[in-house]
Parts: structure tokens; sequence; C-alpha cells
């Protein structure tokens, strides 16, 4: 019988549904003249697989079975009747001996002249690549090939030519890594004068798809969740075969507060849902060449009425499982569309809390937050009097903006100074009228007016005021002794904003 021959031994490793579950396996590769023989793969002195009558040339053993962290013997026997004979044998340190699968998930975009690669990474540390690729015309042309660390870009093709690339892959954190097997040849259409991303599936004809879907979208509100549905048209012609959709969204594709899988759509609708903050949801078509430019439809927050004042402990409160929370920057009334990272002092948000309930996004709480309130940066606007009497006038302004407003505006603070002496009463925020009654005829009054938030008050704004004389009654003055003026006030409730 022949020697056996060319033993060496590769690792994979393989990522299941549950992130944090890592299975490594080793895998035992030979040669050989016949199969009709009783197998058996040796480390030191054990054997640690029984193959009989196998077909193949390799044998697969999980690591709970082997010795990894340390050099060890290893050979594979063969048996036919009485006779025998042995592999030779190879020491190998097998943690160190590293052969990773052929790279996936492979996507290509042209930029000008240079085309960039990318793919799925398999390990923390970034792979040592190698890319080999030829003109499409000249199929019988030697390949040039690179090497670099993670991605690849590609400089200086012939921009209106399409390529043939391959690309294998190799540890760069192991003693003794392993090429994995070159990836299956894809072909990549002439680049153009703009830029564009193909994501491949090989074997497959290709067609760009250069216009972005046509899509309508309806919801419907939930008890806390909404149900998205979108419909879109179907391409007709040569690609309607290889058309398929690919939807994402904002929210889940963030783990917020739902991890869901990208669905396979086979029909021209699609339903979701989403929680009641704002999302984006991108529809693309995807046939055998690669991806259309993105519709993006926009699913504005679920307005909300008399929204609450958060907890002032919101920030300190811990986020159960399946729970995450999101946070709006308001302003001049609106939520920005994007979610906030980190959250600043003296800039109102809107706060949402999810919940991931059976598999669907809830909204379980919504609030309008400061991290730490301020005194307001500016006086209310336009600030003016208008339709004076012996002892009345009407004021008016312009509310503080939000931005302005560093905090929850509770009330405005009205004075009035006659002679020297101040007399001040709390306005409503919610108004930008109020009448001032009771006022000393033929008087000259100063008045100045000021938001006010649990920060302190801001600047103020001033106006004055004279009032007109007093009018005669039957031929005799009215008694002309000063009232009392503005009287203290109570604190109104402050009011939710």
């Amino acid at each position: 019988m022949e020697q056996l021959s060319k033993i060496h031994v590769k690792s994979n490793t393989f990522l299941f549904i549950e992130i944090s579950s890592v299975e490594v396996i080793y895998v035992c590769e030979w040669t050989m003249n016949t199969t009709e023989s009783d197998l058996c793969v040796f480390i030191r002195r054990e054997i640690v697989k029984d193959c009989r009558r196998v077909k193949e040339t390799t044998c697969s053993m999980h690591e709970d079975a082997l010795i990894t962290k340390r050099p060890v013997e290893i050979w594979v026997a063969a048996h036919v009747g009485n006779s025998s004979c042995t592999s030779p044998r190879r020491s190998v340190e097998l943690q160190q001996k590293v052969k990773h699968d052929v790279p996936k998930d492979i996507s290509m975009s042209w930029l000008k002249n240079n085309l960039s690669l990318s793919w799925t990474a398999v390990e923390e540390y970034p792979a040592l690549a190698e890319v080999r690729f030829r003109r499409l015309e000249h199929p019988t042309d030697s390949w040039e090939t690179i090497q670099q660390a993670g991605s690849v870009i590609v400089v200086n093709l012939l921009k209106f030519t399409p390529y043939q690339v391959q690309i294998r892959q190799r540890s760069s954190h192991v003693r003794n890594p392993l090429w994995s097997d070159w990836s299956p040849v894809v072909t990549v259409p002439a680049g153009d004068t703009t830029d564009f991303i193909l994501y491949w599936h090989f074997g497959l004809s290709i067609h760009k798809l250069e216009q972005k879907p046509e899509v309508s979208m309806t919801t419907r509100l939930l008890n806390g969740t909404r149900k998205v549905t979108l419909t879109w048209k179907v391409r007709r012609g040569k690609d309607a075969k290889t058309f398929t959709p690919v939807v994402m969204d904002t929210q889940s594709s963030q783990r917020c507060p739902c991890v869901v899988k990208r669905p396979d759509i086979k029909s021209s609708e699609y339903q979701t849902y989403v929680s009641y903050s704002a999302v984006n949801i991108s529809v693309m078509a995807m046939n055998a060449a690669g991806s259309s430019p993105p519709a993006i439809i926009q699913v504005p927050a679920q307005p909300a009425a008399d929204l609450k004042i958060c907890n002032e402990t919101l920030m300190n409160k811990k986020i159960k499982k399946k729970t995450c929370r999101e946070f709006y920057e308001l302003r001049d009334g609106d939520s920005r569309p994007e979610n906030i990272i980190t959250v600043t002092e003296f800039v109102c948000y809107l706060y949402f809390e999810h919940r991931c309930k059976r598999g669907k996004p809830h909204t379980i709480e919504m609030c309008l937050f400061y991290k730490k309130q301020g005194a307001p940066r500016i006086k209310p606007q336009n600030f003016t009097h208008s339709s004076e009497t012996d002892n009345s006038v009407n004021l008016s302004w312009k509310a503080i903006p939000p931005a302005d407003q560093r905090g929850f505006l509770t009330h405005y603070s009205l004075c009035s100074v006659k002679i020297s002496s101040p007399e001040c009463l709390n306005i409503s925020a919610s108004v930008i009228n109020y009448r001032l009654e009771n006022l000393t005829p033929g008087a000259q009054y100063n008045i100045s007016l000021a938001g006010v938030t649990p920060g302190g008050e801001g600047p103020n704004a001033q106006t004055t005021v004279n009032t007109l004389p007093e009018k005669p009654v039957n031929g005799a003055g009215r008694n002309n002794k000063d009232t009392e003026g503005l009287q203290d006030c109570e604190a109104k409730p402050e009011s939710k904003w």
C-alpha cells in the first residue's frame, strides 16, 4: 500500500445564531490512492477519530477532544486486512495552525478608476488578503496580484473596462497560518464616472439596477407600536426573475430594541413593526449584479399630546434587558431626525424608551428631558405695549424659542416700576399677551418681562408706558390717590411644555 502523505491541520471558526456562541472545529486532511481502508487519526498515541471506510480524505474534530495549546504529534493510519501504513508524523500546535474559510459577502465599489473590495471579517484582527484580477476581455492573461490587510483597494484600473476578481485570506495573528481557498471568480462591471456599490452573488448573470424602487407606505397605530406596510413596483424586463427586495431600518439594524434578521421577501409587499420614534427604512432592489440605489422611507415620530416632563433621575435608571432608549434633540418644537448618542446640558430632548415584546418594538415611555437646566439665553422678543388707558395697558411679545430656553419655561416674570419700588407677578409660560391693570392715571411705568426656568431667570425685555390722565367725572376729579399697583401673585402651576 502506498504511504499516506500531505497531512495538515486547519481550524475554522463558525458563528451560530447566538452571537456569543463560538465553536472551533479542527479538520485533518490527507491524500491516498484508495478509499477502501479503515482509517484512524492519531494525536500522540491516542485515537481521536476513527473513520471507517470513509470515501472522503478529511475528518473534523471538536476542540474539546484535542490538545490545542502545546505541540503534539499527529498522523493518519490506514488498515486493509492485515496490512497497514501510516503517514509521516508531524509536530504541530493546533491553535497556531489556522485556515480560514473562503471570503463571503463580498461587496465592491468603484471610485473613479479605483476598485474597493470588502467582505465579512472572520476574526477580530484584520486578516491578510490576497486579490488577483485581470481584464474580462483577456481571460488568458496572467493574474495580477496584490496583498493588503483587511479590505482592499485596487488602484489605477481602466475605468471603463470590466474585470475578473478572486480573493483569498489568511490569519494575521497565528504563527502558522494557511491561505484559504480562492473565492469563485466574480466579474466586476466597468466603472462609471459616478460611484456605485454592488453586492455579489456568485455564478449569476450581470445587469445593473440603476433606479431606486418606487415605494409607498401606510402605518397603523397599535398600542405602543406601529405596523408599517410597504409596497413597491416589481421590476420588469430581463432582471425580473432575479430581482429581490432588501429592506433595512435604522432601529433593528442597531438592535433597538429587537434584533431582527434580514427578511427573505418573495412578494412586492412587506410588513414590519416600528416604535413611536422616528425611523428611516431603506428599500433596495437586488439582483445577480448588485443593488439599486436605496429608496429612503421616513417614518416620523408619533405625535403625542401633553407630553410630560421626564423624571430628573432618568439618566441613573438601569435599563432592563431587551430595552433601549433614544434621545432626539428638539429644535423649534420639532425633533431632529437622528438619535443623539451624547446628551448635553441645557438642550431639550424628546426621550423614548422602547422594549421588545414578542419580537416587536413597543414604546413604553415618551417625555421631555433636560440633562441640566439653565436660565433662558435671550429675552422675550418684540416686547411692546398698546391701548393705554388711565389705569391699564396691553402688553405683547414673542415666545422665547425652545433652543434658547435652556430649561422648561415655567412662567414669565412681569415687573412694573412706577417710582423706585418694582412690583412683579408671574405670567403663564403659554401666553404671549397680557393686559396689565390697576395702574395709576397720569403716571410713567418702566415694565420688564423675563422668562423663568428651574435654572433661573433670563434677560429681561423692557418697555416704558405712560398712562393717560384721569378723566373728570361730573366736573369733579375722581379721588386721585395712588392705587395699590401690581400685587404679588402666587406662582401658577408650572405648565408642561
